[in-house]
Protein backbone atom coordinates (compact mmCIF):
# COMPACT_ATOMS: atom_id res chain seq x y z
CA UNK A 1 0.00 0.00 0.00
CA UNK A 2 1.51 3.11 -0.96
CA UNK A 3 1.54 6.05 1.76
CA UNK A 4 3.18 9.58 1.73
CA UNK A 5 6.98 8.71 2.02
CA UNK A 6 6.92 5.01 1.73
CA UNK A 7 4.73 1.63 1.57
CA UNK A 8 3.38 -0.48 4.07
CA UNK A 9 2.94 -4.45 3.68
CA UNK A 10 -0.46 -5.30 4.50
CA UNK A 11 -2.11 -8.71 4.67
CA UNK A 12 -5.94 -9.93 3.98
CA UNK A 13 -7.45 -13.49 5.21
CA UNK A 14 -11.22 -14.75 4.99
CA UNK A 15 -14.50 -13.19 4.05
CA UNK A 16 -17.02 -10.86 6.06
CA UNK A 17 -17.57 -7.96 8.07
CA UNK A 18 -13.88 -6.39 8.00
CA UNK A 19 -11.80 -6.46 11.15
CA UNK A 20 -8.45 -4.32 11.37
CA UNK A 21 -5.66 -5.63 13.76
CA UNK A 22 -3.41 -3.22 15.06
CA UNK A 23 -0.32 -4.49 16.99
CA UNK A 24 2.08 -3.35 19.48
CA UNK A 25 5.22 -1.44 19.84
CA UNK A 26 7.88 -3.00 16.90
CA UNK A 27 5.54 -6.21 16.08
CA UNK A 28 4.68 -7.20 12.63
CA UNK A 29 1.49 -8.86 11.56
CA UNK A 30 2.89 -12.24 12.60
CA UNK A 31 1.58 -11.90 16.35
CA UNK A 32 -1.86 -12.98 15.00
CA UNK A 33 -0.18 -16.06 14.05
CA UNK A 34 -2.51 -17.93 16.41
CA UNK A 35 -5.99 -15.58 16.23
CA UNK A 36 -5.58 -13.87 13.07
CA UNK A 37 -6.97 -17.43 11.49
CA UNK A 38 -9.41 -18.37 13.68
CA UNK A 39 -10.93 -14.68 13.24
CA UNK A 40 -11.11 -14.79 9.62
CA UNK A 41 -12.78 -18.05 9.66
CA UNK A 42 -16.09 -15.06 9.57
CA UNK A 43 -14.61 -11.83 9.07
CA UNK A 44 -12.03 -10.10 6.56
CA UNK A 45 -8.91 -9.80 8.48
CA UNK A 46 -6.40 -6.92 7.23
CA UNK A 47 -3.28 -6.87 8.89
CA UNK A 48 -0.36 -4.36 8.23
CA UNK A 49 3.04 -4.02 9.23
CA UNK A 50 3.43 -0.59 10.56
CA UNK A 51 6.20 1.58 9.87
CA UNK A 52 9.71 0.79 10.38
CA UNK A 53 8.70 -3.08 10.48
CA UNK A 54 8.80 -6.05 8.72
CA UNK A 55 8.69 -5.25 4.54
CA UNK A 56 7.33 -1.84 5.54
CA UNK A 57 8.90 1.60 5.09
CA UNK A 58 10.97 3.17 7.64
CA UNK A 59 9.14 5.97 9.61
CA UNK A 60 10.28 9.70 8.65
CA UNK A 61 11.71 11.92 11.60
CA UNK A 62 9.12 12.81 14.06
CA UNK A 63 6.53 10.26 13.50
CA UNK A 64 3.87 10.06 15.76
CA UNK A 65 0.48 8.10 16.44
CA UNK A 66 -1.52 10.56 14.53
CA UNK A 67 0.77 9.26 11.24
CA UNK A 68 0.25 5.71 12.38
CA UNK A 69 -3.33 6.23 12.62
CA UNK A 70 -3.26 8.11 9.04
CA UNK A 71 -1.21 4.78 7.52
CA UNK A 72 -4.40 2.09 8.97
CA UNK A 73 -6.98 4.87 7.22
CA UNK A 74 -4.97 4.46 4.02
CA UNK A 75 -4.44 0.62 4.00
CA UNK A 76 -8.13 0.33 4.81
CA UNK A 77 -9.28 2.87 1.89
CA UNK A 78 -6.77 0.62 -0.31
CA UNK A 79 -8.84 -2.57 0.56
CA UNK A 80 -11.86 -0.49 -0.13
CA UNK A 81 -12.90 -0.79 3.37
CA UNK A 82 -15.52 1.80 4.43
CA UNK A 83 -15.43 0.45 7.99
CA UNK A 84 -14.08 -1.72 10.11
CA UNK A 85 -14.21 -3.25 13.83
CA UNK A 86 -10.74 -2.82 15.15
CA UNK A 87 -8.56 -4.26 17.59
CA UNK A 88 -5.87 -2.48 18.87
CA UNK A 89 -3.00 -3.79 20.94
CA UNK A 90 -0.31 -2.38 23.23
CA UNK A 91 0.48 0.95 20.86
CA UNK A 92 -1.85 -0.42 18.49
CA UNK A 93 -4.63 0.81 20.95
CA UNK A 94 -3.29 3.99 20.70
CA UNK A 95 -3.56 3.91 17.28
CA UNK A 96 -6.96 2.43 16.88
CA UNK A 97 -8.32 4.69 19.71
CA UNK A 98 -6.62 7.96 17.67
CA UNK A 99 -8.19 6.67 14.30
CA UNK A 100 -11.52 6.13 15.69
CA UNK A 101 -11.39 10.09 16.90
CA UNK A 102 -9.77 11.42 13.83
CA UNK A 103 -11.82 9.01 11.63
CA UNK A 104 -14.96 8.08 13.18
CA UNK A 105 -16.62 6.42 9.94
CA UNK A 106 -13.78 4.14 9.62
CA UNK A 107 -14.22 2.59 13.50
CA UNK A 108 -17.31 0.75 13.94
CA UNK A 109 -16.17 -0.59 17.33
CA UNK A 110 -13.06 -1.04 19.62
CA UNK A 111 -11.20 -3.99 21.36
CA UNK A 112 -8.74 -2.37 23.43
CA UNK A 113 -6.01 -4.93 25.03
CA UNK A 114 -3.22 -4.05 26.99
CA UNK A 115 -3.49 -0.26 25.95
CA UNK A 116 -4.47 3.20 27.56
CA UNK A 117 -5.78 6.51 27.11
CA UNK A 118 -1.92 8.27 28.33
CA UNK A 119 -2.39 11.54 29.70
CA UNK A 120 -1.66 12.75 33.29
CA UNK A 121 -3.44 9.37 34.97
CA UNK A 122 -1.61 7.23 32.88
CA UNK A 123 0.49 4.45 34.89
CA UNK A 124 4.07 3.47 33.68
CA UNK A 125 5.62 0.31 33.93
CA UNK A 126 7.71 -0.99 36.83
CA UNK A 127 11.48 0.38 37.18
CA UNK A 128 13.23 -2.75 37.13
CA UNK A 129 11.13 -3.26 33.55
CA UNK A 130 12.57 -0.29 32.37
CA UNK A 131 15.99 -1.44 33.27
CA UNK A 132 15.30 -5.02 31.64
CA UNK A 133 14.69 -2.99 28.30
CA UNK A 134 17.42 -0.43 28.46
CA UNK A 135 20.22 -2.69 29.53
CA UNK A 136 19.43 -5.25 26.65
CA UNK A 137 19.01 -2.36 24.29
CA UNK A 138 22.09 -2.68 21.31
CA UNK A 139 22.75 -6.43 21.63
CA UNK A 140 21.98 -8.77 18.59
CA UNK A 141 18.13 -9.05 18.17
CA UNK A 142 17.91 -12.81 19.22
CA UNK A 143 19.89 -11.77 22.82
CA UNK A 144 17.53 -8.47 23.40
CA UNK A 145 14.56 -10.66 22.69
CA UNK A 146 15.78 -13.43 24.94
CA UNK A 147 16.65 -10.91 27.66
CA UNK A 148 13.14 -9.16 27.10
CA UNK A 149 10.40 -10.95 26.30
CA UNK A 150 9.50 -12.62 29.24
CA UNK A 151 8.32 -9.61 30.78
CA UNK A 152 5.87 -9.30 28.25
CA UNK A 153 3.93 -12.48 29.48
CA UNK A 154 3.01 -13.40 32.62
CA UNK A 155 5.55 -14.82 35.15
CA UNK A 156 6.80 -18.00 34.83
CA UNK A 157 4.77 -18.06 31.27
CA UNK A 158 7.85 -18.13 28.93
CA UNK A 159 9.65 -21.39 31.08
CA UNK A 160 6.32 -23.41 30.81
CA UNK A 161 5.86 -22.80 27.22
CA UNK A 162 9.93 -22.65 26.07
CA UNK A 163 8.29 -24.14 22.34
CA UNK A 164 5.78 -21.76 21.88
CA UNK A 165 8.47 -19.19 22.60
CA UNK A 166 10.79 -20.50 20.50
CA UNK A 167 8.34 -19.83 17.96
CA UNK A 168 7.27 -16.25 18.92
CA UNK A 169 11.23 -15.65 18.94
CA UNK A 170 11.91 -17.30 15.37
CA UNK A 171 9.51 -15.28 13.81
CA UNK A 172 10.42 -11.58 15.66
CA UNK A 173 14.02 -12.52 13.93
CA UNK A 174 12.92 -13.30 10.27
CA UNK A 175 12.62 -9.71 10.33
CA UNK A 176 14.01 -7.83 13.11
CA UNK A 177 12.85 -4.58 13.87
CA UNK A 178 15.57 -2.28 13.62
CA UNK A 179 16.76 -0.58 16.91
CA UNK A 180 16.20 2.90 15.01
CA UNK A 181 12.67 1.69 14.12
CA UNK A 182 12.02 0.36 17.96
CA UNK A 183 12.97 3.88 18.97
CA UNK A 184 11.00 5.84 16.83
CA UNK A 185 7.96 3.50 18.06
CA UNK A 186 8.83 4.67 21.55
CA UNK A 187 8.97 8.21 20.90
CA UNK A 188 6.27 8.17 19.25
CA UNK A 189 4.13 5.94 22.30
CA UNK A 190 5.64 8.36 25.05
CA UNK A 191 4.24 11.35 23.09
CA UNK A 192 0.83 10.02 23.09
CA UNK A 193 1.14 9.22 26.52
CA UNK A 194 2.22 13.20 27.62
CA UNK A 195 -0.82 14.48 25.34
CA UNK A 196 -3.58 11.92 26.30
CA UNK A 197 -6.76 11.69 24.04
CA UNK A 198 -10.08 12.33 24.67
CA UNK A 199 -11.24 8.83 24.65
CA UNK A 200 -14.84 10.60 26.17
CA UNK A 201 -15.47 11.75 22.58
CA UNK A 202 -15.52 8.01 21.52
CA UNK A 203 -19.29 6.71 21.41
CA UNK A 204 -18.50 3.51 19.41
CA UNK A 205 -18.59 0.36 21.45
CA UNK A 206 -15.60 -1.01 22.76
CA UNK A 207 -14.48 -3.69 24.65
CA UNK A 208 -11.35 -3.42 27.04
CA UNK A 209 -9.02 -6.59 28.06
CA UNK A 210 -6.08 -6.34 30.41
CA UNK A 211 -4.16 -9.19 31.81
CA UNK A 212 -3.53 -8.37 35.54
CA UNK A 213 0.25 -9.04 35.72
CA UNK A 214 0.86 -7.17 32.47
CA UNK A 215 4.16 -5.21 33.18
CA UNK A 216 4.57 -3.39 30.23
CA UNK A 217 1.01 -1.37 29.88
CA UNK A 218 0.24 -1.69 33.66
CA UNK A 219 -3.66 -2.67 34.21
CA UNK A 220 -4.49 0.08 35.76
CA UNK A 221 -4.06 1.96 32.62
CA UNK A 222 -6.42 -0.69 31.25
CA UNK A 223 -9.05 0.26 33.76
CA UNK A 224 -8.72 3.74 33.54
CA UNK A 225 -9.48 3.17 29.78
CA UNK A 226 -12.69 1.55 30.29
CA UNK A 227 -13.82 3.88 33.32
CA UNK A 228 -13.35 6.97 30.76
CA UNK A 229 -14.82 5.16 27.65
CA UNK A 230 -18.72 6.03 27.46
CA UNK A 231 -19.50 2.57 25.90
CA UNK A 232 -16.97 -0.04 27.07
CA UNK A 233 -16.99 -3.19 28.38
CA UNK A 234 -13.88 -4.25 30.58
CA UNK A 235 -12.39 -7.78 31.02
CA UNK A 236 -9.43 -8.09 33.10
CA UNK A 237 -7.85 -11.67 32.85
CA UNK A 238 -6.30 -13.03 35.93
CA UNK A 239 -2.97 -14.55 35.74
CA UNK A 240 -2.26 -12.79 31.86
CA UNK A 241 0.30 -10.60 31.06
CA UNK A 242 0.90 -8.10 28.22
CA UNK A 243 1.17 -10.08 25.13
CA UNK A 244 -2.71 -11.61 25.41
CA UNK A 245 -2.73 -13.13 21.84
CA UNK A 246 0.42 -14.80 22.16
CA UNK A 247 0.23 -15.85 25.73
CA UNK A 248 -3.82 -17.04 25.88
CA UNK A 249 -4.67 -16.63 21.79
CA UNK A 250 -7.62 -18.96 22.52
CA UNK A 251 -9.18 -16.71 25.82
CA UNK A 252 -8.62 -13.70 23.44
CA UNK A 253 -9.89 -14.83 20.46
CA UNK A 254 -12.90 -15.84 21.98
CA UNK A 255 -13.50 -12.90 23.98
CA UNK A 256 -13.38 -10.90 20.51
CA UNK A 257 -15.41 -13.00 18.62
CA UNK A 258 -18.29 -12.85 21.08
CA UNK A 259 -17.44 -8.76 21.92
CA UNK A 260 -17.57 -8.38 17.41
CA UNK A 261 -21.17 -10.49 17.81
CA UNK A 262 -22.88 -8.46 20.13
CA UNK A 263 -22.57 -5.14 19.15
CA UNK A 264 -23.00 -6.15 15.03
Amino acid sequence: VAVPGGELWAEELGEGPPLLLLQGLGQGTWVWRWTAPRLAERRHVVTFDQRGVGRSSQPPPGFGVGEFAADAAAVLRELGVASADAVGFSMGGDVALTLALREPSLVRSLVLAGTGGGGPGRVPRPAHVRAAFADATGLPHEEFGRRTLPYTFSAGWAQAHPRELEEILAARLERPTSYAALEAHVAACYAYYAAGLEVERIAVPALVVHGDEDLIVPVENGRRLAARLPNAEYVELRGRGHNLMLEDPDTFAVLVERFLDRVS
